[in-house]
């Protein structure tokens, strides 16, 4: 089950795949402009923004919703995986018993149940193969659907904050030197949660 908790490791780091830079149309100057920003301070300069991957993730609760919807699936199958291991073993106990103990009335008889307990085995890591791919499948799902949903609210975001670029710091493209005034980390965050909860988008 190690290879299970890689999933859950890796979700906030590669939860949002494409949203380094996003380009809206219709906006056709590039000229610095006027902004006003989300702390209502007015600034001359490009009409570009970025937000905080890592904040975003951790404060927007359908981020979150996903994430413990990955954990419930990610602990029920552990629980599944470790209850049967625990059975196999005690049933491997009870062979090895049976074994020093002269249980078994001939050595065919103790050949196949050791043969019956080493195909239970090879079932049970097939089992947790599985598991863990369909967790890693079910983790690029949630994934590419939280994606896709900042993407689209994106768009309605901008419709009236005119940015034609904004980036985000996601794994792999950093921005290493930004002034703050161009960060749209909270103000996104506070936007995408009342879409979430079904209220109006201001």
């Amino acid at each position: 089950m190690k290879s299970i908790n890689y999933v859950i490791n890796g979700v906030l780091a590669v939860a949002i795949l494409v949203l380094f830079i996003v380009q809206f149309t219709g906006k056709d100057s590039v000229l610095p402009v006027v902004t006003k920003t989300a702390s209502g301070e007015v600034v001359s300069g490009f009409p570009v923004a970025y937000f905080n991957v890592d904040s975003l993730l951790l404060n927007y609760n359908f981020s979150k919703d996903l994430n413990e919807q990955l954990v419930r699936k990610q602990e029920n199958a552990r629980a599944n995986i470790t209850q049967q291991a625990r059975n196999l073993q005690s049933e491997v106990d009870n062979f090895q018993h049976k074994l020093r103990n002269g249980a078994f009335a001939t050595q065919e008889r103790a050949e196949q149940e050791q043969q019956r307990l080493m195909k239970k085995q090879q079932e049970l890591q097939v089992l947790d193969e599985k598991l863990t791919q369909d967790l890693m499948d079910e983790s690029r799902r949630l994934n590419e659907q939280l994606s896709d949903t900042i993407r689209l609210h994106l768009n309605v975001y901008n419709e009236d904050k005119n940015y034609q670029i904004i980036f985000s710091n996601a794994a792999g493209n950093p921005i290493y030197l930004a002034d703050e005034v161009y960060d749209i980390t909270n103000e996104l965050i506070e936007y995408l949660n009342k879409r979430w909860s079904g209220t109006p988008g201001e």
